[in-house]
């Protein structure tokens, strides 16, 4: 289910379809948004939940510290993190729900409820959010997030990103933030490249 995101021909359908985006598509410039590919879910949702609620330079801090713990500059396997005591978690500055997110996250790899990247790759966007959201501390716009920008589907719309629906807002003129529901019904039209039109309601944000 490895599905390439054509930029072009995700351009020339928003403009058709939706005025009011082709004008911020005309004011943004061309798409940008960077794929990162996935090699490893537990590393991808690892990172997910040290980067959890913390600006960026906390967050990489912490999680090289996970890393430095290990005696690695990489991100430590499955079975190190499952046998690691908790008390080695806590002190490379993670919380107790985090350590306990990272341990149900290294069982769920190992016994094979959280897939490989291989077959993350094969499966359908429901599929996957339903199966990595199965992860304590793991939701469904984490998933969401590895989707657009790991995996570069284009077809996700994260309703409740916050930036996406404020940049909604601002874009449409509307008054307060548009509810998931109603951002949803708006985004039909935008079928099937609603992973490019979010991106472009990020960067409203920044003009």
């Amino acid at each position: 289910m490895s599905v390439a995101l054509d930029a072009d021909a995700a351009l020339r359908h928003l403009k058709r379809r939706d005025p009011t985006l082709r004008k911020l598509i005309t004011q943004v410039g061309p798409f940008r948004m960077e794929v990162t590919g996935l090699s490893s879910t537990f590393v991808a949702l690892g990172r997910s939940i040290v980067y959890q609620q913390l600006t960026g330079k906390a967050a990489a801090t912490i999680h090289a510290r996970v890393c430095q713990s290990f005696g690695s500059a990489k991100f430590p396997t499955p079975e190190l993190v499952r046998d690691a005591p908790v008390e080695q978690l806590r002190a490379c500055g993670l919380s107790g729900a985090k350590t306990a997110a990272l341990k149900d996250l290294a069982e769920k790899v190992l016994d094979g409820t959280v897939p490989s990247a291989a077959r993350v790759r094969k499966l359908e966007n429901e599929a996957i959010i339903e199966s990595l959201t199965q992860v304590r501390g793991i939701g469904r716009w984490s998933v969401e997030m590895l989707l657009m920008f790991q995996l570069g589907r284009p077809d996700v719309l994260p309703v409740g990103d916050y930036g996406v629906r404020k940049g909604f807002m601002r874009t449409y003129g509307l008054e307060a933030l548009p509810a998931p529901k109603a951002l949803e019904a708006h985004a039909e039209d935008w079928r099937p490249f609603r992973t490019v039109a979010s991106w472009y309601l990020w960067r409203a944000l920044e003009l």
